[in-house]
């Protein structure tokens, strides 16, 4: 790996995180993001020092050997293909605070935020092939 590139850790079950993913990487025009599904089958082996769980929770990139999350992950991947400036209030102090919040929120509760902007608008993709959205975990459907 390039020592300047950044690696994204993302939700590829989730449809709005990989929506964002694809409209960064057409950003990337450099090659400067690694993107990294946290549920392909071989990822414990390529990248140990990442807890899943943590991860699926909280946005983890790393970037020059630093552990970045959540927006500080979004901030710098967005500077990255030279979109900072719209991505630059999320560092200003009483802003980056209120964002954090609203980004918990909405990672908590992405697969039904994803759900629904597909629904209400089209935006995405269909989160669940069989009518399943909110199962176990174990199930292939599982949405939540």
């Amino acid at each position: 790996m390039k020592q300047g590139k950044l690696i994204i850790f993302y939700d590829g079950n989730c449809p709005l995180c990989s929506l964002e993913m694809h409209k960064l990487k057409q950003a990337d025009t450099k090659n400067l993001i690694q993107l990294e599904n946290l549920h392909q089958t071989d990822f414990k082996l390529l990248f140990d020092d990442i807890n899943v769980e943590k991860a699926l929770k909280i946005l983890h990139g790393k970037y020059k050997g630093e552990l970045l999350l959540a927006l500080d992950v979004t901030h710098r991947a967005w500077t990255l293909v030279g979109r900072g400036a719209l991505v630059a209030p999320l560092q200003f102090p009483i802003i980056k605070q209120i964002a954090h919040g609203v980004y918990l929120l909405l990672a908590k509760y992405r697969y039904p935020i994803s759900h629904f902007l597909y629904e209400q608008f089209g935006i995405g993709k269909k989160t669940c092939n069989k009518g399943v959205c909110y199962g176990k975990p174990h199930n292939t459907d599982y949405r939540g």
